[in-house]
């Protein structure tokens, strides 16, 4: 059995890819996102806890997909939903990060002006 800190190969698909450049459920539904996270199960990109719609932990919660990264560029951390703990990862299918391009917030045309004031703490 594996330490809290260390990560649970069981939980994560090496084979999975990422499920697009953009939160899924916000690309949907027609929302925006300040960062995005990478599922290490299955690869759903879903928004981070700042944005105002925190898809990637209700993914967890749907799914019990205990592990996230950063999908963020330059960014290499993984988390654990679990424990609430950081951990070590592994490495993953491209692309690791979202375009450099998509700056956050993001979409650029959905993001409201008052974009900040929205955002969770």
């Amino acid at each position: 059995m594996a330490n809290q800190n260390e990560l649970d190969l069981n939980h994560v698909d090496t084979a999975a890819k990422p499920s697009g450049t953009g939160c899924a459920e916000c690309l949907a539904n027609g929302g925006w996102w300040f960062h995005l996270r990478r599922c290490a199960a299955c690869g759903h990109i879903g928004c981070c806890d700042s944005s105002p719609s925190q898809h990637a932990t209700a993914h967890f919660r749907q799914t019990g997909h205990r592990y996230i990264t950063s999908f963020e560029p330059g960014e290499n951390w993984w988390w654990d939903y679990t424990t609430d703990q950081a951990v070590r990862g592994v490495t993953l299918p491209p692309p690791d990060a979202r375009p450099v391009d998509q700056e956050p917030p993001a979409p650029r045309d959905r993001v409201p002006e008052t974009w900040q004031d929205e955002l969770h703490s």
